[in-house]
Parts: structure tokens; sequence; C-alpha cells
């Protein structure tokens, strides 16, 4: 994507002017080179940590051969990363608001860097899940950050709209390359390069941030909110354990009942410790907004449904129609190129609409797009309706995620924007781990795959779609709207 280099317009804040009912459109600012140079090495390290989340996916039974891991121990491949990474969001936002979203950024990023290498080195399958868990404790510290970063950098309105389309384009993109590369470079030079490929991410990106990277924090230091800061954190942990657990084994287990039962406590209790705290980890006004508690409803069901529509049709391309690892990731290499074209077009998208109205169409057209996958068969022409649906759906899916994003961030002080980020970010990595385990079963323990896979397509594109009509309802997209971001409504709680 072509960015201008013409020197930015001075930052604001300020949402744009309204006139009537409808928000004056303004020219979109154009980025310096500093500018680019600050958005390249944040959105090189949201894609670098979307990489992970998939690029050793394909190299798990290799992995374990070499590592002596039993097929059931492969489990904690990835639900070592996945357990830091979602647990920790909401703690390492707020710890960058309070104490300098950039040094966390850094420190995020040195972690993940050395965990890729230990990783990458491992000598057994102890060391190797060490690697794994620490890299995804440095990725909670870069993703929440790294996010507050981009949106205090870049002013609200089309500067940030272009920052964020680009970031998450990326971030799609980053998930999509995990898939092909990762069967690539398992088959040209072994597992351990996948790990390495991400230590070299994180070395090309550490040397530049500390010289591009403005600090940014409140200017008040209150007091850290440790007893919402345990609870959230072990809330998050045991619910992510339980569902990731879940994925492999099913419900049934002792285990994935404790770990659930007590995620749920922990956060009702966490909620009750936040409404008595006279310096929240999270403020309750602030999730009682519409724009953040609607738009995040918006996130969690569109990455849920489509990591489900991934999960459901990478079984049905193998174990149906029989095609190989590399052929099913050139199915979903041509989602990814899409997703960037996607991307490039998202601002303007958001620019006409707006985010509200983009978002309940985004969503409405991945429900719809979905509806058609139930026609998949067993003769070649699935393979085409297969690559065309899912890519289809994909770019919706984009528009989805960037649409969210800047719904949950616009109108959010900057001393809040880590809080936010946080949310946008945990509410991403829940709904990646959600869907899998609450529908792929339906497919996994089907008599038939074919039909499994037919009712699990259903029912996701039942519920984006419900999704879509009560994001409607819930952020009252009920009149037109003119470019900008907030929709000429001012944020308010409720």
């Amino acid at each position: 994507m072509a960015i201008d280099t013409t020197p930015t317009s001075a930052p604001s804040s300020t949402p744009a002017p309204v006139v009537g009912q409808q928000a004056v459109a303004r020219p979109a600012p154009r980025l310096s080179p500093r500018d680019r140079l600050v958005l390249f090495v944040l959105c090189a390290a949201q894609f670098m940590v979307a990489l992970d989340f998939s690029v050793l996916n394909v190299a798990l039974p290799v992995l374990g051969a070499d590592l002596g891991m039993s097929t059931s121990a492969l489990q904690w491949a990835v639900t070592a990363f996945a357990l830091p990474s979602g647990g920790f969001l909401l703690l390492f936002g707020r710890m960058g608001d309070l104490y300098g979203r950039r040094r966390l950024f850094l420190a995020g990023l040195a972690l993940f860097g050395a965990a890729s290498l230990l990783a990458t080195l491992a000598w057994d399958p102890a060391s190797f899940l060490a690697g794994r868990a620490l890299q995804g404790l440095g990725a909670a510290a870069i993703v929440p950050t790294g996010m507050s970063l981009l949106t205090t950098t870049f002013p609200e309105g089309p500067a940030r709209d272009r920052a964020l389309g680009i970031s998450g384009t990326l971030l799609s993109l980053g998930f999509t390359v995990g898939m092909v590369a990762g069967g690539v470079l398992t088959d040209l030079l072994s597992w351990r390069s996948t790990m390495g490929l991400l230590a070299l991410f994180a070395l090309v990106v550490l040397p530049l941030a500390p010289r591009l990277l403005p600090e940014s924090r409140t200017p008040e230091r209150p007091r850290l909110d440790v007893p919402g800061a345990v609870t959230v954190t072990g809330g998050l942990l045991s619910l992510i354990y339980a569902l990731t657990t879940a994925a492999e084994h099913g419900f049934g287990r002792a285990d994935v009942l404790v770990t659930l039962a007590a995620g749920l406590l922990l956060l009702a209790v966490f909620v009750a410790v936040e409404s008595r705290s006279a310096a929240p980890l999270v403020s309750l006004p602030m999730l009682r907004r519409r724009t953040v508690a609607w738009g995040n409803l918006g996130g969690l069901v569109t990455f849920s449904m489509m990591s489900t529509v991934v999960f459901v049709l990478t079984l049905y391309l193998q174990e149906v129609l029989h095609l190989s690892a590399f052929e099913t990731g050139l199915v979903f290499g041509v989602q990814g190129v899409l997703s960037v074209v996607a991307g490039t077009f998202a601002p303007r998208v958001i620019g006409r609409f707006g985010t509200r109205r983009t978002l309940v169409g985004a969503l409405a057209g991945q429900g719809a797009v979905g509806l058609s996958l139930p026609a998949l068969g067993e003769g070649g022409w699935s393979v085409v309706l297969a690559t065309a649906a899912v890519s289809l759906a994909s770019m919706c899916h984009l528009g989805a995620i960037i649409s969210y994003g800047l719904t949950v961030t616009s109108g959010v002080p900057d001393e809040e924007q880590g809080l936010a980020t946080g949310l946008v970010t945990s509410t991403q990595q829940v709904g990646i781990t959600v869907g899998i385990p609450l529908l792929g079963v339906l497919a996994t323990t089907a008599t038939d795959l074919r039909s499994g896979v037919h009712t699990v397509l259903v029912v996701d594109a039942a519920i984006v779609l419900a999704a879509a009509v009560l994001v409607a309802v819930g952020l009252r997209v009920n009149r037109p709207a003119g470019s900008g971001t907030v929709e000429a409504e001012p944020l308010r709680a409720r």
C-alpha cells in the first residue's frame, strides 16, 4: 500500500466538526517519513505476534517426533503460548498506561525475541514449552502497548483509520502467512526454522523501536489495582486453559469443568472488586459505553466465528477433499491476498459510511457469505467455492476487525488508551480461543465429517448475522452517517 510522504498535520484528538446530524468530512492527512517508520515498527511487531499464532500448527507432528512429545502433549505447544498471551493482556495494557507504553513494548519485544531463540534451540519438551510460554508473555506486553502507541501517535480520524487499517491487514495476513510459511519452512528446513523466523523478526524490529517510538503514559501515576490484576489475570488464564483444552478433549474432563467454573467466578469477583476500587484496573463506566460494549461484542463474534470457519474448512479440505497440507495452505493464501486488498480499501469505506455502519455491514457480509459454504460437496468445484467463499468472508472479517477497533477506541482519552486497546486485544484473543471448542466439536464428533462441517457452518453464519443485528441496535445505527470516526454522536458512559 503506497503511503504519501508529505509531513502530517498536527495531531488532534478532536472528532470531526458536526453539522446537523452528520460529521463534516476531513481530508485524509498524509504521513511523514517518520510516521511511516513508526507505523512499520508497530505493524511489524503485530505481524510477528500474529504469525506466531499459526506458524507452528503444520509443524506439530514433526516437532513432537523430534523432541519426543506425545500426541496429547502437543496441545501444550499451543496452550503454553495462549495462556500468558491472553491472560496478561489487560494487566500489561494498564501497566503501559501507568509506567510507560514504550518501555513495556520494548521489554515485551526483547522477551519475545529471546524466547523465540530458546524455542528454536530447545533440547527437550520442557525447554521448548518454556520458550513458548515466554513468547506468550512477551506477546501480552507487545500487543496492547503497541496498539495504544499507535492510537496515541496517530490522531483520531482519517490518520488513525489509515494506521489501524494497515495494522488490521497485517494482523490478518500474519495469521494466513503463518499457515503457509509453517508448512514450507518445515518441509524445506525443519520445524525449528518456524521459531527462528520469529527471532529474526524481533532482531530486525528491536533496534529501530527505541529511536522512533515516543514514550507515552498517563500524566498521573495512581497505584496499580493489585486485587483487580490478580482476579482478572487468574480468570482469563483459567478460562483460556479450559477452552483450549476443551478444543482437544471436549468439555467432559474434570480439569476443563473446574477451570471453566473458576475462571467465571474470578471474573465475577473482578467486577465486584472494580466497582469498589479507587483506581480500578478497568473503569466500569468505560465498559458501559455503548461503543466499548457493543464494539467488543462485534469483535468477539467476528474473531471466534472466523477462526471456526478456518478450522472446519481445514478439516474439510484435507479429510473430505483429500488436499495436501500445502494445497490447503494455498487456499488460505488466496484468502490472505484478498485480505490485503480489503485492508487497502477499508479506511475509505469507513470514511464514507462511518465505523459503526461498517462494523454492522461487515458482520452481515461475513455471515451472508458463510451461508453459501454448506453447499460444499465432494467434487472439484467445491475447492473453488471454498476458496471464493472463505476469501470473501475474510474480506468482510477484516473490515469488522478494523471498524471494531476504531469503534472501541474512538473518544477514549489518551491516558486510557492502554486500557481500551487491552480490551480490544483481550476480545481478539478470547475470540480466537472460544470459537473452535464451542462449535468445532460439532464437526469433530459427528459420525459423518462432511455433515458435521455443514452443521458448524450454518450455526456459525447464524451467530454472525444475529450479532450484526444486535450490534446495529446496540450502537443505534439508525440514521445516515457522514464520514468520520465517531459518526457525529458524542461518546458517553451508559
